[in-house]
């Protein structure tokens, strides 16, 4: 039995019978109290690959939400040795060897696909029994919004059964670094399971820096193929904006958020309800290689989920710089935002731009709007900003800031994006935004573009990362006095 939370949160109860999952939906769930009849759905046959999936179903397809595979065990039918007449009949009773569920259990049709399902007065009975006091996985031990907020499978129909569980885990193959190595100037790269043909790979796309040589597509190539593991779980589920520079860097690019018309077809995507604009999901590694070859060289992940792109995760001060703040300065507002947040008992991640700025990221439980959490930062803000009034300007347009810093709350509205954490920025020696600790802005070596793609592995080998805390410590944001 798998809890799903689609467009309507069920149960789906599925047991096999003939090499298939005969599969009904249960909405309330199951139930061990005897009195309780509860309403399934007779629903297509499953195969049998998805007896033990739990992640992801991509938004805009069918059942689009995330699973969990909520009980599991053996089962044997009674009173009919044939299980697939009885259910053609109408009546199968089956006694179940679950984790949770236990005991003889009946599913009746009343009429059409819908059907009632109820247990037996036995042994394993309890009255008052809610399926609900059992809510995390008896795979994983995790709870939907673990599996949501970061899942290691999707599940694509498109696909053939034996491969639709496609893991969103990437792990790096040293042979994928080897086959890029090998390639010429272009050639179809086998990558995290796909072919993903890659062109140019002997262009420079970013300038050196202090001495050293300019970094190639090839290189950010390997670059993507080694952070993949870690930035997924902050791009999977989400619409992305790519910053593209097919010329480089060293020339101006351009924003890019519908997927081009010759896109492959295995890419993740979603369309966007009101506009129709079809935008990339890079919910799979592979879908992010593409991205880099098409020159999508920033990364740019909504702050809300398709599933509910009205509603965000994250909410995100910014602080930017303006044409005479030091970075000293910065440090201060970085500093008096941290010490809010300890002050306040929330949970936030800093990062540093790659270029000038620093940028705060705190985690949302689902439920506030983005004028929420646009009215909660800036609150926060202006508060922080009255203790050093002579560093911030409020002033919307750039040019009326007289210099000065801006605490920008606004980016907290939809399609509104900041800099994805480990994502490369355009300028010379391919600096990243990469994520700090809090006590790091007491360090006097601490530089807004003091990570490459060149010296983040070592970084992130030793400190692991530092911005998970964003997938994993959603919560409610405290009022501001």
């Amino acid at each position: 039995m798998q809890l799903h939370r689609a467009r309507r949160v069920h149960y789906d109860f599925r047991v096999e019978i003939d090499g298939v999952l005969v599969s009904w939906a249960v909405p309330k769930g199951p139930s061990l109290d005897p009195k309780v009849r509860r309403a399934a759905f007779h629903v297509e046959d499953h195969p049998l690959e998805y007896v033990a999936f739990e992640g992801v179903i991509p938004t805009g397809t069918y059942g689009g939400g995330d699973v969990i595979v909520w009980d599991t065990g053996g089962w044997v039918p009674y009173k009919d040795p044939d299980p697939a007449a009885a259910v053609a009949q109408g009546e199968l009773h089956m006694e179940l060897h679950g984790e949770k569920l236990r005991g003889k259990f009946v599913i009746v049709r009343t009429r059409g696909d819908e059907w009632l399902l109820m247990h037996k007065r036995d042994e394993h009975a309890v009255d008052g029994w809610d399926a609900g006091t059992l809510p995390l996985s008896v795979l994983s031990g995790r709870s939907s919004d673990e599996v949501r907020d970061d899942p290691e499978y999707e599940w694509r129909s498109d696909l053939p059964a034996q491969r639709a569980a496609v893991p969103l885990k990437a792990t790096v193959d040293g042979d994928e670094v080897a086959r890029l190595e090998g390639l010429g100037e272009a050639g179809t790269w086998h990558v995290f399971g796909r072919h993903v043909r890659v062109t140019n790979l002997n262009k420079e796309l970013f300038p050196g820096r202090d001495g050293e040589a300019g970094v190639t597509k090839r290189e950010i190539l390997r670059y993507t193929l080694q952070i993949a593991p870690t930035v997924l779980p902050y791009l999977a589920g989400r619409a992305l904006n790519l910053h593209r520079f097919p010329s480089g860097t060293q020339a101006k690019g351009f924003w890019q958020k519908a997927l081009p018309g010759h896109a492959p077809e295995w890419l993740p995507r979603w369309r966007e309800p009101e506009s129709g604009t079809e935008y990339l999901v890079v919910s799979e590694a592979a879908a992010l290689v593409w991205a880099v070859n098409f020159a999508g060289l920033e990364w740019h992940p909504w702050t809300s989920r398709t599933e509910q792109p009205d509603r965000p995760t994250y909410a995100l001060v910014d602080l930017d710089p303006g044409a005479d703040t030091r970075w000293e300065d910065l440090l201060v507002l970085a500093r008096l935002h941290r010490t809010a947040f300890e002050h306040l008992g929330v949970t936030a991640r800093a990062k540093v731009t790659g270029r000038r700025g620093i940028q705060i990221w705190v985690p949302v439980a689902g439920g506030p709007t983005f004028a929420e959490t646009r009215a909660w930062v800036q609150q926060l803000s202006r508060s922080v900003g009255a203790v050093v009034p002579d560093l911030v300007s409020w002033a919307w347009e750039r040019a009326e800031r007289g210099g000065l810093a801006r605490l920008d709350f606004t980016q907290n509205a939809v399609n509104r994006t900041l800099v994805a954490p480990y994502s490369p920025r355009p300028a010379p020696g391919a600096p990243v935004s990469a994520p700090i600790d809090w006590d790091e802005l007491d360090d006097p070596a601490l530089r807004p573009d003091g990570f490459t793609i060149r010296t983040i592995g070592a970084r992130l080998a030793e400190r692991g990362d530092l911005f998970a805390d964003v997938l994993h410590r959603p919560q409610r944001l405290p009022p501001l006095q």
